[in-house]
């Protein structure tokens, strides 16, 4: 039977220039990281602390989905 994947969002944090990961499926997940790739690599550490903590039992791989936003504004040339 398939897992059904983690859903784990990343936001870009423009202000302090970081990508800010949370997720609904992982209770009490949040961190930053400066890149997407790097925000990736906490995340397989994390994740799996998290939800030991949280009473879940690692054993089987989870797989995770990372959805990632970031807004940018475009100028026009009368701007």
């Amino acid at each position: 039977m398939a897992i059904k994947p983690l859903f784990i969002r990343a936001e870009w944090d423009d202000e302090a220039q970081v990508w800010v990961a949370s997720s609904d499926d992982v209770p009490g997940l949040a961190t930053e990281e400066k890149t997407l790739e790097g925000l990736i690599q906490k995340l397989k550490i994390m994740i799996p602390e998290l939800l030991e903590a949280n009473g879940t039992e690692m054993k089987q791989e989870i797989p995770f989905e990372l959805i990632s936003r970031r807004f940018e504004i475009l100028q026009g040339k009368d701007v």
